[in-house]
């Protein structure tokens, strides 16, 4: 079993979320623990105001709410009472015996899962600390657990390297999921969890899983009208299906939403530069002489994805780093100029031999081609950025809904084993 935790200050954005899967039809709520009433009785005003009147007995604090998904492993089948009994255990030792809670069971994802609605604010008006809660009361909670209740020990599990499962596993496969379904899975887990700068750099993560964020060209109506398109992609760099746009899908991640996530990442991402450059730094130091090929692979095995660009001829022009534990994407350039594709090359020795070098295809960002809609604009052979700083149309900020993660749409890290594309037209 894996547990995430989530804290937020807004009990209603939670509550939305669960609601939300429930009208679409791959979630139930199981149980309103500590409610007057069962909850198939329950409106969602009673099962909101349940929660809201205790988090009103101290309202200085900013945090207020607790959003927690239980995962199990793949093969695990669960009958509804022994979730209901999990969960109360898991409550209990965690310190939230007693506080009412909302228990929802989705059905969005290849692995079963409960999602915990509660708050940390006591019938006392004292709030439960929150302070590690997910390292250490859950951890061993989790474990307990696990024994008590004869569950797949997640430490126990020895697969595919980590970054390689939830790659597989979250993947969008054409004419095999609801499009739109699959797609927004995708966007509240990258959304959520990753750091980005750019428009690029966002679909550098979001290629990994077949889904690519389109703008056209600038003389299409959706470049100029600020506009974004959702669309599956295939490995080989061919677009898919019809288009969705980013305002049809419920958390809205319009280009302007994005654009305020690009200028508050591009604060955040400094601090983790230095794992990645020690990762090369690391890897030729320890591999003088190595290949390009072999240093994508090596750093692969970090947790990070070194994905090349390169023009129809094969000459490599650029390279994204994908780091998938400290969740930031980088340019190479922003790394300083030995970490650029041409710092890079010089540091393998083929500096001269570009022309070359062919990417294996998992790491390779090529350009992305539209076979089903010929006439849909694509992204100019050498593009237009998207930065933090260009001017886009401003509109509100994107909802606090895409600050929890939806757990279900990728197999968790622990249930994967091991302890311890973008759009490849656009050149930044």
């Amino acid at each position: 079993m894996v547990s995430v935790i989530h804290n937020s200050g807004s009990i209603k954005k939670v509550l939305d979320y669960n609601e939300h899967k429930v009208k679409e039809g791959v979630a139930t709520c199981l149980e309103a623990a500590y409610y007057l009433k069962d909850v198939d009785k329950l409106t969602f005003k009673e099962k909101l105001g349940r929660l809201q009147k205790l988090a009103a007995l101290r309202e200085g604090t900013k945090v207020n709410t607790v959003h927690i998904s239980l995962n199990f492993d793949p093969s695990e089948k669960h009958s509804v009472e022994k979730l209901k009994e999990i969960t109360a255990s898991y409550l209990e030792k965690i310190g939230f015996a007693g506080q009412p809670y909302l228990l929802y069971q989705h059905f969005d994802a290849g692995h079963p899962h409960v999602h915990i609605l509660t708050t940390n604010i006591k019938p006392d008006g004292k709030a439960i600390n929150l302070h590690n809660l997910g390292k250490n009361q859950s951890e061993t909670a989790r474990k307990e657990i696990e024994i008590s209740f004869g569950l797949v020990k997640a430490d126990d599990k020895q697969r595919q390297n980590v970054y390689e499962v939830q790659a597989i596993n979250a993947k969008v496969e054409y004419g095999k999921s609801a499009t739109k379904r699959a797609i927004t899975n995708i966007l509240n887990h990258v959304l959520n969890t990753y750091k980005f700068s750019s428009l690029p750099e966002l679909n550098a993560v979001l290629n990994r899983y077949n889904v690519s964020a389109e703008r056209g060209s600038e003389q299409s109506r959706v470049y100029l009208n600020g506009g974004l398109l959702y669309r599956i992609r295939t490995p080989n760099g061919t677009l898919k299906g019809v288009p969705i746009k980013a305002s049809d899908f419920y958390s809205k991640p319009t280009l302007s939403k994005l654009n305020e996530k690009f200028i508050e990442h591009e604060k955040e991402k400094p601090k983790h530069k230095a794992r990645v450059k020690n990762a090369i730094d690391l890897f030729f130091l320890s591999n003088p002489h190595s290949s390009l090929q072999q240093m994508i692979l090596g750093l692969h095995k970090e947790g990070i994805d070194a994905i090349i660009r390169q023009n129809k001829d094969g000459v490599v022009y650029g390279i994204t780093y994908v780091d998938h534990v400290a969740k930031c994407v980088f340019n190479g350039s922003d790394l300083g100029k030995g970490y650029s594709a041409k710092g890079i090359l010089e540091r393998c020795g083929n500096e001269h031999q570009a022309g070359q070098f062919i990417a294996p295809s998992i790491f390779s960002d090529k350009q992305s081609r539209n076979e089903n809609e010929p006439h849909l604009d694509k992204f100019p052979a050498d593009s237009h950025h998207v930065k933090a700083h260009d001017h886009l149309p401003t509109t509100t900020i994107l909802e606090e809904l895409l600050q929890y993660e939806n757990a279900s749409a990728y197999l968790p890290y622990e249930l994967s084993g091991k302890k311890k594309k973008r759009k490849n037209s656009i050149k930044r």
